[in-house]
């Protein structure tokens, strides 16, 4: 299958001014989305995005350029990125169109589709917009421009469903959660939805200002819900990043709670309630422990690339339902279509209700290696299969690890980076050997 010239692992994303991310090319690539979809008999298009200052410029380009191509537009507004999934299939649109670069700075951003599904686009319908978006750019005839308007009651729409997932006498009445919105696209949607259930909270990073999303706050930074979870005495704290298909949660005793444990957590609570479908997915970055936990539950678990798609199609070639990321990227097939932090949270909250257990317990049974994860920024795309001097350091690591930890070392799909992971029984020496591979790592870096 030939390379993409410009769809990455989730979508278009780059720095915004630049080639990608300009006025510009995110014109045609509206113009080029709108051809593909009105050849399928198709004829409205949803467009969402986060709260980025970027957002503006790129929404209305991508509208100018799909009502060129003769689409009608659905415009959103700041919404996660799952709302979106959820919406284009209810409004029964012909695709999604969702603003985003999720847990990037303010400076970046990106574009990315569902299908009427409400999944991901697949990889066909990305190789038919490439080959629109070499040929020139033809508008309609003014009688076939398409038409854009606002669609105003769309966080009640998605705020409603999340509820839903519960089921109609499910609530969190008692429960002090701490949520933090990243400053970005679930700022409005999640306090809702907690409230909503009975939950008393606090709020943190909920004034998006185009500029904060995702500064020092959301689930990239959880030892600051962590003090907050402390500070208020909370009961559990809730983080998600930039665009809300991500959650990280922290526990009664400030303990910060990654994906791969909520999604023990639930597997384990699905389990005893005969309510699993087949086995777990996770990623080559999913905790060993994780794997070990699963195989002492009788559980089956299957590892893929890193990437909510490649769990997705695990997914769906199993016939399972539920599999995710370490990075709190989890998705549950039983609930919905994609990977949705407000909906992940509300099953571990409603878990926590209903077992009347802390999350700190719940996780407590949940085996964890330790593993320690750096980034190597890179001036340039890295080939480190041709890397000996990396691969020897890394071939030593792994001898010394034997089958009692393991390494991983890959290219970011999303960020200039090449990604170190190590994992084993001895936390002090697991740090020490992945900042020996990720100094060799800096030592071809710097070549460039």
């Amino acid at each position: 299958m030939q390379k993409k010239k410009y769809f990455g692992t989730d979508g278009i994303r780059g720095r915004v001014g630049e080639s990608l991310i300009h006025p510009e090319f995110v014109l045609k690539l509206g113009w080029a989305v709108g051809n593909v979809f009105k050849e399928q008999g198709k004829s409205k298009v949803l467009i969402g995005k986060d709260t980025r200052i970027s957002g503006y410029l790129l929404e209305s380009v991508l509208e100018a350029g799909l009502t060129a191509a003769g689409m009608n537009v659905d415009l959103l507004g700041p919404m996660p990125t799952p709302a979106i999934a959820y919406l284009t299939r209810t409004l029964r649109a012909s695709a999604g169109v969702v603003i985003s670069a999720s847990h990037n700075p303010y400076y970046d951003n990106g574009i990315k589709f569902f299908s009427k599904e409400g999944v991901k686009i697949s990889d066909e319908l990305e190789y038919a917009i490439e080959d629109q978006l070499e040929k020139p750019m033809q508008i309609v005839s003014a009688a076939e421009l398409g038409k854009a308007k606002r669609v105003n009651d769309a966080i009640g729409r998605y705020v409603e469903f999340c509820k839903s997932t519960l089921g109609l006498n499910s609530c969190l009445t008692g429960m002090k959660i701490v949520v933090d919105c990243a400053n970005g696209a679930t700022y409005k949607a999640a306090p809702l939805v907690f409230r909503e259930l009975g939950a008393e909270i606090y709020e943190r990073g909920n004034a998006p200002n185009g500029f904060n999303i995702n500064d020092r706050c959301g689930s990239t930074y959880p030892e600051n819900l962590a003090k907050a979870v402390l500070a208020e005495k909370a009961d559990v704290g809730v983080a998600f990043d930039g665009d809300g298909d991500r959650v990280v949660m922290v526990d009664e005793n400030g303990v910060v709670v990654d994906g791969d444990e909520l999604l023990f957590i639930m597997a384990k609570y699905y389990q005893s309630h005969n309510n699993l479908q087949g086995g777990v997915i996770g990623t080559s970055m999913s905790n060993f422990g994780l794997e070990k936990s699963f195989a002492d539950l009788g559980i089956a678990f299957q590892r893929t690339n890193v990437g909510d798609r490649y769990v997705l199609e695990a997914l769906r070639k199993n016939n399972w339902m539920l599999g995710g990321e370490s990075s709190g990227h989890i998705v549950n097939l039983g609930l919905t279509t994609t990977g949705d932090g407000i909906i992940s949270a509300l099953q571990i909250l409603s878990i926590m209700y209903n077992t009347g257990q802390s999350l700190g317990k719940l996780k407590s049974e949940m085996l964890k290696l330790p593993q320690i994860l750096l980034n190597v920024k890179i001036a340039q795309p890295v080939n480190l299969a041709k890397e000996l001097q990396v691969l020897d350091v890394v071939r030593m690591v792994e001898q010394r690890l034997g089958q009692r930890g393991r390494v991983l070392l890959r290219a970011s799909g999303t960020e200039p980076l090449i990604r170190v992971m190590v994992e084993g029984e001895d936390e002090c020496l697991v740090r020490q050997m992945a900042e020996e591979i990720a100094e060799a790592v800096r030592g071809i870096a710097g070549k460039f």
